[in-house]
């Protein structure tokens, strides 16, 4: 009888209980065989449908209850996208920047990315703002969570590249990281990408703000973002890396992307 090597996972995902069998909240463990599956990346865990299914209803769960879990955020998201995942590679394919791209597959990490360079180009350009960005909101690209559970490895390095870009549309959109920004941008991404993930965040998002800030969205915001969401080029076919000198105003223009109705601040509350 043919011997093969288990390997063991663990991930941590929402309280659930499917069957009467319970889910703890600490850790999920997954097992693999290397034998009959394969890391088709580094650190890529082969799941089964099923597995993807529980995976995608406690990561939700969690996600709901806390939106800055990105941990759970990023599990539903790979658990759920795989359709929305093969339309924007095929996009990205047709697209010759977007080809490149996926012939080179960059990545957008602090040890990826000339600080010391970028930060002496003028105000108003790609790399200069999306410094600023970063600055003002207190985060940084190496917070983005490696895929784990996408069952293709271009398909991995798609969703790999759309969490790498995601705080570059932020500053494309001109929103910060409060949470009107952080809907808006998500109804922009609903409408670019139709990833599952985005589109329940559009959906439930609206819930956790405040009257006045709801007022934004539904009056200039929301419309903004759907609109641009829909006609702009695919923006993970863009090579950001390529184009910092460029000047963001000319970036949003040559990708159809209307400038931001209002100005949001990076210093307002994040939960309202």
């Amino acid at each position: 009888m043919a011997a093969f090597k288990l390997s063991r996972y663990t991930y941590n995902v929402a309280s659930l209980s499917v069957n009467g069998k319970f889910l703890a909240r600490q850790q999920h463990t997954i097992w693999s065989s290397d034998h009959h599956y394969g890391m088709l990346y580094p650190g890529h865990i082969q799941t089964s449908p099923l597995q993807k299914a529980l995976l995608a209803v406690g990561s939700g769960v969690a996600a709901l209850q806390n939106p800055y879990r990105h941990d759970m955020v990023a599990v539903l998201g790979e658990t759920t996208g795989h359709m929305a995942l093969i339309k924007l590679r095929n996009r990205m394919r047709n697209d010759p920047e977007g080809y490149t791209i996926l012939t080179e597959r960059p990545r957008i990490r602090l040890s990826t990315l000339d600080i010391s360079s970028m930060s002496t180009l003028p105000d108003g350009s790609l790399g200069r703002e999306y410094l600023r960005f970063l600055d003002e909101n207190k985060v940084t690209p190496d917070t983005r969570a490696d895929v784990k559970f996408v069952d293709d490895e271009e398909l991995a390095y798609v969703m790999q590249r759309y969490r790498e870009v995601h705080d570059l549309l932020h500053t494309l959109l001109g929103m910060p990281t409060n949470m009107l920004g952080e809907v808006a941008v998500k109804w922009f991404e609903a409408a670019q990408t139709g990833l599952p993930m985005c589109i329940l965040g559009a959906a439930l998002g609206p819930l956790r703000l405040s009257i006045s800030r709801l007022q934004k969205l539904m009056g200039s915001l929301g419309p903004w973002a759907l609109r641009s969401g829909s006609r702009a080029r695919c923006v993970l076919s863009v090579f950001y890396e390529r184009r910092w000198e460029q000047n963001l105003e000319e970036l949003r223009e040559e990708l159809n992307i209307e400038p931001p109705p209002i100005t949001l601040s990076a210093n307002s509350k994040k939960g309202s």
